[in-house]
């Protein structure tokens, strides 16, 4: 059952950013005093990336208890190990090289240069199995209940590596599939599908910049999944847009309260 979109506009993509990671840590503080240890999807992404990088340079970080966090990805690049352009390279740099991780709580996504070398579709499967073994009886279903779940969205509406029409956007069986072919380089890439997508708790869909803007509104105005795949992208309990005021500029104002102006 999908949860209807709540909107959160910003000034600026900086605020934005600040605004994410507090609100974050306090997402991930409540989840570790109710359960034990929080479960976050990290993406990647120039928005992505900022809300790390504030992350990292909020005083409230400390709050968090890094050993007991899962971090998990939405997708991506399937480059060799290190890589620049890898998300997991950037957030390292953007943060989690400065936090107490547990190295086994970091679920990095196969790399190219991995134990399955060039075979994406095998370097899927794999991490489909790492997060069935993850998840517990109490997920009732093959990947574990994240508590947020965090999504950029494209100007092209595509949200993880699912872009518009593609094969990977249909998938409703599996959980990870590799992508051939994406319009945006690299061409091939490993994503979460929306089945798995949805299993999250929270989703947060993080849209800044007027390039931004026109796919804010196709995905926020009842466009199919398959056309926009953002528009497919939402929570159980609950589904939060974070935008700035450029990326919402598009939205009709009875969308959002003026106060999250």
């Amino acid at each position: 059952m999908s949860t209807a979109p709540q909107l959160v506009v910003h000034r600026d993509k900086e605020l934005m950013a600040q605004a994410a990671a507090a609100r974050l840590i306090t997402k991930i503080v409540d989840a570790q005093a109710s359960r034990g240890s929080a479960s976050v999807v990290l993406t990647g992404g120039r928005n992505g990336n900022g809300l790390l990088a504030a992350l990292a340079a909020a005083p409230a970080r400390d709050a968090v208890d890094w050993s007991r966090l899962d971090l998990w990805w939405g997708d991506e690049r399937f480059l060799p190990e290190g890589d620049p352009e890898r998300n997991i390279t950037q957030a390292r740099e953007a943060l989690l090289d400065a936090v107490p991780l547990d190295p086994k709580r970091v679920h990095a996504m196969p790399a190219s240069d991995g134990p399955h070398g060039a075979d994406v579709d095998a370097a899927a499967a794999s991490y489909a199995e790492e997060l069935a073994q993850a998840a517990g009886p109490e997920n009732h279903g093959p990947v574990p209940t994240f508590d947020v779940l965090m999504l950029g969205v494209g100007p092209d509406t595509h949200v993880a590596s699912l872009f518009p029409e593609l094969p990977a956007v249909r998938e409703t069986d599996r959980t990870v599939v590799g992508v051939h072919g994406a319009p945006k380089p690299p061409p091939t890439r490993v994503t979460l599908t929306l089945p798995a997508i949805r299993a999250a708790r929270e989703v947060w869909l993080l849209a800044a910049g007027e390039d931004k803007a026109q796919a804010a509104a196709i995905a926020l105005s009842g466009a199919g999944e398959i056309q926009a795949p953002a528009a497919g992208a939402y929570g159980r309990s609950r589904t939060l847009w974070l935008l700035d005021g450029a990326a919402a500029s598009q939205l009709p104002r009875s969308l959002y309260p003026p106060a999250s102006a």
